[in-house]
């Protein structure tokens, strides 16, 4: 009996077929094996044949081309955007706009001429977009040769609008835009400009030494000068051109008003930090009052070339002015100004007139400059100059302390003035003052200085120091027809002519 581990032999020699069982009988299951499926079992076909659709040679293309067009926008946008990211961290920007006071400075300053020597230097500094500043005056006589009318023009050549680079200094560049904005001043239509200057962060301290000398440039140009700032379009604006400085003493004041006034002004600006050690507004009013001709504009004039200070007038009857208006420009005075408020009595007069359809018109209230003078919307570090022919047309609370600190009369000539005003004309051809005194005998003989105590028949009369400055003039080195033609001085009064009867025709008689 065989082991039953012991395996069978084989059959040799079988006649009999395998059964068709054993023939279709699926194989040994092996975990490693897949699975196999069956015809009958397929899957079913599926209506998205991607296969298809990517071997389709016009779909593939597509693809590439949309991957391609993919790909270079993300480069595109990611190189702006590393673009951006390195100009903030390697560049700095400063804009300058033409409201402010250094926009003509930095422009008077790119167009000084420079060294741009070099072979990077010559071709990264050409300016093909420029613009004129022209300034003229009129040839006077000069070295014994007459003008003959001719005028003399400065062209000063700046750049223009667009895109430029300027060499600052060896190996420090900086690039400038100069545009026109699209929007303009509501009141002049003018279009806003703007300057803007770019440089390396790492030269960011040259913003300092551009705008220092910018600044001392334009102060060469207004040297020996006196800028006169007027109130335009709720804003300070220059008024003209920068005036020459008038001498201090070219105003000559009854003795002892001039030295008092400029003594006066002088303590003051000195006295800063004791206004504010006590708490007390660190302004001061003046107010100059006299009948016209007598030298108190001029004064305040020459008292600003004496100071080193600009001027800045308020016309206080000029359309448009209004209380906010008024205190504003108050509190915006330019740096190192004199303001400046003249007939202050006419500015207040005739408030009550209407138009005919009962419209008064914007104007400034007696109250908003009492407010605006000394109140909370007053300024501080203020010099102010009223004016006035009539003080008795002001108001009381216009001059009361605080307001107005210093009031002057600056009335008509004196004795003593005009010695001194016969002197500077002709000092230099009457050396041993005969004249002088013969020309103030014939002013005491017409009673110009207030009449004759002694002698009741001489008339009592006035003059004024413009009329001699004019008499003068007209007299230049001849001081004999000054003499002879001194009666021309007496105040004249112009009566009305009579009303004429309606057609009727005037001819000289």
């Amino acid at each position: 009996m065989p082991a039953p581990n012991s395996q069978m032999p084989p059959a040799v020699g079988l006649p009999f077929p395998p059964s068709p069982q054993s023939a279709q009988s699926p194989p040994p299951y092996s975990p490693s094996a897949p699975p196999s499926t069956s015809p009958s079992t397929a899957a079913a076909p599926s209506f998205l044949p991607l296969d298809q659709l990517f071997t389709n040679p016009v779909f593939a293309g597509g693809l590439g081309l949309a991957s391609l067009g993919a790909a270079a926008a993300f480069g595109r946008r990611t190189l702006i955007q590393g673009t951006a990211l390195l100009r903030r961290q390697l560049l700095v920007n400063i804009e300058i706009s033409k409201r402010d006071p250094s926009y003509s400075w930095v422009l008077a300053w790119l167009a000084q001429p420079r060294d741009n020597s070099g072979f990077i230097a010559q071709r990264l500094t050409r300016l093909r977009s420029l613009s004129v500043t022209t300034t003229t005056k009129s040839l006077s006589k000069v070295a014994g040769e007459e003008g003959n009318g001719r005028t003399h023009a400065d062209f000063r050549v700046q750049p223009g609008f667009g895109h430029h680079i300027v060499r600052h200094k060896p190996g420090v560049y900086i690039a400038v835009n100069r545009e026109k904005a699209s929007t303009a001043t509501t009141a002049t239509g003018e279009p806003h400009e703007t300057l803007t200057l770019t440089l390396l962060w790492m030269h960011r301290h040259v913003l300092a030494e551009v705008f220092t000398q910018a600044h001392e440039l334009a102060q060469s140009f207004q040297q020996g000068k006196t800028v006169v700032y007027t109130a335009r379009n709720m804003q300070w604006t220059v008024l003209g051109k920068p005036r020459l400085k008038r001498p201090l003493g070219s105003v000559i004041l009854d003795e002892g008003v001039k030295e008092s006034l400029v003594a006066d002004v002088k303590e003051f600006m000195a006295a800063q930090e004791w206004y504010t050690e006590r708490g007390v507004p660190y302004r001061r009013g003046y107010l100059l009052y006299g009948p016209p001709g007598t030298g108190k504009t001029s004064f305040i004039q020459a008292l600003a070339g004496e100071l080193d200070y600009s001027v800045a007038m308020i016309n206080l009857s000029e359309m448009g002015m209004t209380d906010d208006l008024l205190a504003q420009l108050l509190t915006q005075l330019p740096e190192k100004s004199i303001l400046l408020l003249e007939d202050v009595d006419a500015a207040l007069v005739n408030r009550r007139q209407r138009d005919p359809d009962g419209y008064s018109g914007r104007s400034v209230t007696a109250s908003g400059l009492l407010n605006a003078l000394d109140g909370l919307a007053a300024g501080e570090d203020r010099i102010a100059f009223l004016t006035t022919n009539h003080i008795d047309k002001l108001d009381p609370a216009l001059i009361r302390p605080g307001r107005v600190d210093m009031m002057v009369r600056i009335g008509e000539a004196s004795r003593y003035q005009a010695g001194q005003m016969w002197d500077r004309y002709y000092g230099d051809v009457d050396t041993d003052h005969k004249g002088r005194e013969r020309f103030l005998e014939r002013l005491d003989g017409l009673g110009l200085f207030g009449g004759d105590q002694k002698d009741p028949a001489v008339p009592k009369r006035h003059t004024s120091t413009a009329a001699i400055q004019g008499l003068f003039q007209f007299h230049k080195g001849d001081m004999e027809g000054a003499i002879k033609m001194a009666e021309h001085l007496i105040p004249r009064t112009y009566e009305p002519e009579p009303p004429t009867v309606e057609g009727s025709i005037k001819s000289p008689a």
